[in-house]
């Protein structure tokens, strides 16, 4: 049986061996099938074995597709070796030039005043900007003191933090793992490790009874896993949605138990989510990244940082994140980092290809410009006193009936647990009768952003807040 398709002018059989293509001349017509996806192709291989000889339990902790993931040999990295050798010519890339230079429209090039067509059009590499990179991880040096002497990667280009994110569970997550995240949590945690990667997040409680960082719950939430070959955890500090950072005490207390846990046999991979970092208005809070002091702890324990450049440096829309891996490496931590590197930029090739080349360009520039640090400060000063603020505000024993205050130290956020009054609900009543956004967190906290307020609105907004309050606990009464 044979059927001809007029589009493409080829003759369709079905024999007894599957489907025969011919051509109208009635010559075959080759067709071939790729190696299915599950199949580990020879770069990925190389790079497995690699990892595997520089850290067997970081291989280990691979996921399934983290084992699969490399960067091909493909446009990209042909791209990049022409670009620095090819002096005569280069037609390897998918862009137009003109005169040696990407060609532009003026209509577009005038909002990009003071930069060249090449310094915004093109791709970026996959990995991001190498002076953007090397920028940022002189800052990691400069922001966490306790780094120096330690190895750690160069910080690789995200589109923003959930991309970062992402990007390390595509290595290191799949259905069935385990992620231990404290009861306060980013909501979309939830959406990226335990909906789209299908992994189970198990919560303890972030607060203990003093309102410090619970250790004991976290202690409790390793126990319960110990029969697992690996553990997730999520730190982020400040904490979104609450506010809180650890403080010294807490950061040793948090080092100390997660060094027993890895000598004592497990192997652990530790997220620290520094989206707000540096964001810091007490003097006891950690002003270093976690990731600080977990970089280097144990052979068992890969530490792996999130930085969130759009928040630390107050350009939100430029999407731009940063992904930085610390694990132990037998002969050559280079080379080590060098084989994660590639199966990141194979995961970032696969999903977005590369980042956004404006923003890298701009913030590249910012960083090296040396304002930018009195600049952020100045910033870093205003969303202080509006903490501030708040604390003082909620100290009037008037709002006591209505909610009690988490503790917050850090950050854009703040978080009330309500008295008698659904979250949900308070919520709605706030927006519709008096004009007031703010976000509901479970069934009874009430999440806050004073980042977005000017100080002398912070008392007023407030005052709503509890005469709102009093209205639907009125309204329960009757």
């Amino acid at each position: 049986m044979s059927q001809h398709d007029p589009s493409g002018g080829v003759q369709v059989s079905q024999t007894a061996s599957g489907t025969q293509l011919t051509s109208l001349s009635g010559q075959p017509m080759p067709i071939r099938y790729l190696p299915p996806g599950s199949q580990l192709r020879p770069l990925a291989q190389e790079l497995n074995e690699i990892i595997q000889k520089e850290n067997p339990h970081l291989y280990e902790m691979f996921s399934a597709l983290g084992r699969r993931l490399y960067f091909p040999k493909g446009i990209l990295a042909q791209s990049a070796e022409a670009k620095e050798k090819a002096h005569r010519c280069d037609a390897t890339i998918g862009i137009a030039r003109q005169e040696g230079h990407a060609m532009g429209l003026d209509s577009v090039m005038q909002y990009f005043s003071g930069l060249q067509a090449d310094e915004v059009l093109p791709y970026a590499p996959a990995l991001g900007l190498p002076e953007l990179r090397k920028k940022w991880r002189d800052g990691l040096l400069r922001k966490n003191p306790s780094l120096q002497g330690k190895s750690f990667s160069t910080p690789i280009v995200t589109s923003g933090v959930t991309h970062a994110l992402s990007l390390a569970a595509d290595l290191f997550v799949e259905a069935g793992d385990v992620v231990l995240v404290p009861d306060k949590f980013w909501e979309n945690y939830e959406l990226l490790f335990s909906i789209r990667y299908q992994a189970q997040l198990v919560l303890y409680p972030f607060f203990n009874s003093a309102g410090g960082f619970c250790l004991e719950g976290l202690r409790q939430a390793l126990a319960s896993q110990a029969h697992k070959p690996k553990t997730i955890l999520i730190f982020n500090f400040p904490n979104n949605p609450t506010g809180y950072s650890i403080t010294q005490r807490e950061a040793a207390e948090i080092e100390a138990l997660l060094a027993e846990t890895a000598a004592a046999g497990r192997n652990l991979l530790v997220l620290t989510d520094d989206a707000y970092f540096g964001l810091f208005y007490q003097e006891d809070v950690y002003r270093e990244s976690l990731f600080a002091r977990l970089a280097g702890l144990h052979p068992r324990l890969v530490a792996i940082k999130v930085d969130g450049p759009t928040k630390e440096e107050f350009v939100w829309g430029f999407r731009i994140g940063m992904l930085t891996f610390s694990a132990w490496a037998a002969q050559s931590p280079p080379t080590l980092y060098g084989a994660l590197e590639k199966k990141v930029a194979g995961a970032i090739r696969s999903a977005i290809s590369n980042c956004s080349h404006p923003a890298q360009t701009i913030l590249a520039k910012a960083l090296a410009d040396p304002a930018t640090d009195a600049q952020r400060h100045a910033k870093q000063q205003i969303l202080q006193a509006r903490a501030h603020r708040v604390a003082q505000i909620l100290r009037n024993p008037k709002f006591a009936s209505y909610w009690e205050p988490y503790p917050f130290n850090s950050g854009y956020f703040m978080c009330l647990r309500l008295k008698g009054l659904d979250a949900e609900s308070y919520r709605q009543h706030l927006l519709l009768q008096h004009g007031i956004g703010v976000i509901a967190d479970g069934t009874a906290d009430i999440r806050f952003a004073f980042s977005g307020l000017d100080e002398d609105q912070i008392e007023g907004v407030f005052e709503t807040m509890a005469q709102a309050a009093q209205e639907l606990l009125d309204k329960k009464a009757s």
